[in-house]
């Protein structure tokens, strides 16, 4: 019974941080400074596609499957299929959480788009903790960075810097032949590249501790 509890609250924690994830990227798009680098090339392909942000996400994220399985030459068939399951679990998100943001006003001033975006770091942050501190499988571009990490022997930061350029260069070619425009890059991208982490490294030592200890505690015997 108490494995069951873990892993129903690990789920719960994991569930509840990718729809802040979510919540938070929906707010940077409504705030209308460019979206963090994870999100780039997704609201790119929105844009120039017309597809649902949702849409546009699920399919990034099963073209991050792809790459790993290309430069990995390798993946077991639950890793792959979770991943899948992820990635549309995600894109349903996105859009369920674009709607819900949407039926807020749109922020017109430029005080409130820098507020939507402030609060979109700090959300964003709060859902990674969470979706990390669940230990469960990472979101494909994670899981890409990872891969990247060990085929061209670079530590993780260096990787995630990697990855980051990667995506918003592809992001920014695909809007400006598109559309004429950066579409989804601007300066609020270089704010959610840079803050997003120092954000969550100030949340992790003090609020990840109980996180865990709600998750993994071990009850005491009667």
């Amino acid at each position: 019974m108490n494995h069951r509890s873990k892993t129903l609250k690990r789920i719960i924690l994991y569930v509840l941080g990718l729809f802040f994830m979510s919540i938070g990227i929906s707010l940077s798009i409504q705030a209308g400074f460019g979206v963090s680098p994870v999100s780039s090339l997704a609201y790119a392909s929105t844009l120039t596609t017309g597809l649902s942000v949702g849409v546009t996400t699920a399919l990034a994220n099963v073209l991050y499957i792809i790459i790993q399985v290309i430069l990995s030459k390798r993946m077991e068939l639950n890793e792959f299929a979770g991943q899948v399951i992820i990635s549309f679990l995600f894109g349903f998100f996105m859009d369920a959480a674009l709607f819900i943001v949407q039926l807020f006003p749109t922020p017109e001033i430029i005080f409130a788009r820098i507020a939507y975006l402030i609060v979109s770091l700090f959300v964003i942050a709060v859902g990674l903790m969470g979706y990390t501190t669940a230990k469960l499988p990472l979101m494909p571009y994670d899981a890409l960075t990872y891969v990247i990490s060990e085929k061209f022997n670079l530590k993780f930061g260096q990787a995630k810097i990697s990855s980051d350029l990667i995506n918003i260069c592809v992001a920014g070619t695909i809007s400006v032949i598109c559309i004429q425009s950066l579409g989804s890059i601007g300066i609020g991208t270089l704010i959610a590249a840079y803050f997003i982490g120092k954000i969550l490294g100030w949340m992790i030592p003090k609020y990840q501790p109980t996180l865990l200890h709600w998750v993994f505690k071990t009850e005491k015997p009667a």
